[in-house]
């Protein structure tokens, strides 16, 4: 059964913004060096993380630097998930110098890390008096080039930096085009080694970006259609990343799966999943790609009965055979439920040591997401407990 194109011809209006210069391929990151020649830059601030450093994979990256004979200083106090602080400590050093373009190294964190140092650095103040929705009011001029070495958060190619909020336990989202990165690299070789666990949390990441952009409310043609593209490549290979890491092909699908998932949420954006992870990630540090693996199977199921034909095809993206969209739409949830269990993802919330009297908070605080407003179906705050409650 196919449920064949949903968009009508009325539809056909909308509006799709990509600043970013996207460079894909096995091994195009050793021409970092070239391509910063090409831009005139002479001195590099490069953000990533103790992680990255200890695995090896800055070694290409400053190999190519050095024989453009480009300089930089290398600045790896970026923590998963990185505090408001972490961007004051980032600009701090960055300040100490005169640079001419960022470099960023790593997963979503390092990225974000750079986006809002490169922010910061101007406009000045913090990277939290610009949370909310185009509230930076000067475009930096400096070229930030995104390099991730993680397939699942597509901040390379998104206006979007999210940053953690300890003292009131919450995230806060800047969203502005003066986010973007100038380049992003994507380079599947600076995957080969990343661990199961981190390919699995950070791929349903990808996953998610995907299904929430295709349900949002600011869906549109082109985000549709990356949307489903995206879910198709990383339902056909993140199993095969997780389990044999080392296979080529395999992770040249993810990365490009987790590319399009980003190109589709930064204009698309997400919804009730990523509103609760925030909140659930705020309260109890639970890992981003953990909490979005928990609550995504459950809010395919909640979102279905708003969008049933949208559900079916998700569900066929993810290899669901079925006779009818009735059928498609009700195996949805489960087919992404299946896929979270497979990859040794956690399934119930008391696995990451979530407990019962911190969700009455989390519920609430979700609402503190502007992604919630995205959803196509609007929860009550008895409904998004009763989620909470359904995974414990």
């Amino acid at each position: 059964m196919t449920t064949g194109h949903l968009v009508k011809a009325a539809d056909f209006k909308f509006s799709f913004n990509l600043p970013t210069l996207i460079e894909f391929g096995y091994g195009k990151s050793v021409e970092l060096g070239q391509r910063l020649q090409k831009l005139g830059v002479k001195q590099v601030f490069l953000v990533t993380d103790k992680g990255v450093e200890s695995a090896g994979l800055l070694a290409g990256l400053t190999g190519s630097l050095e024989k453009s004979e480009i300089l930089f200083d290398i600045f790896t106090g970026v923590e998963p998930d990185p505090s408001l602080e972490t961007i004051n400590n980032g600009y701090e050093v960055f300040g100490q110098k005169v640079y001419d373009c960022i470099v960023a190294v790593g997963g979503g964190s390092p990225i974000d890390t750079a986006k809002g140092i490169r922010v910061v650095a101007a406009n000045g103040g913090s990277i939290g008096d610009f949370a909310g929705v185009n509230r930076v009011p000067v475009a930096p001029t400096i070229p930030l080039i995104a390099i991730p070495t993680t397939s699942g958060t597509g901040s390379e190619v998104t206006m979007f930096g999210v940053y953690s909020d300890w003292q009131n336990n919450v995230k806060v989202t800047v969203t502005s085009p003066y986010m973007a990165p100038t380049i992003a690299i994507v380079d599947p070789a600076l995957t080969m080694s990343l661990p199961a666990k981190m390919t699995a949390a950070s791929g349903i990441d990808a996953l998610a970006h995907g299904i929430e952009t295709y349900f949002s409310i600011l869906s549109s043609p082109a985000s549709d259609a990356l949307a489903m593209e995206a879910i198709h490549m990383v339902n056909g290979h993140l199993r095969s990343a997780v389990e044999r890491g080392h296979e080529v092909e395999a992770r040249v699908g993810l990365s490009h799966g987790s590319l399009l998932a980003g190109m589709a949420f930064n204009n698309g954006f997400l919804g009730l999943t990523h509103a609760i992870g925030s909140a659930l990630s705020g309260h109890c540090h639970v890992p981003h790609g953990v909490a979005i693996g928990l609550l995504l199977p459950s809010v395919i199921e909640f979102n279905a009965a708003a969008l049933p034909e949208k559900a079916a095809r998700i569900a066929e993206q993810m290899g669901v055979k079925g006779e009818n969209q009735e059928a498609l739409a009700s195996q949805a949830g489960g087919a992404v439920a299946s896929l979270v269990e497979s990859i040794g993802l956690p399934t119930r919330l008391r696995d990451v040591g979530v407990t019962g009297e911190k969700l009455a908070d989390i519920a609430k605080d979700s609402f503190k997401s502007g992604m919630m407003k995205m959803n196509p179906r609007q929860p009550s705050d008895d409904e998004v407990l009763a989620l909470l409650k359904a995974i414990l």
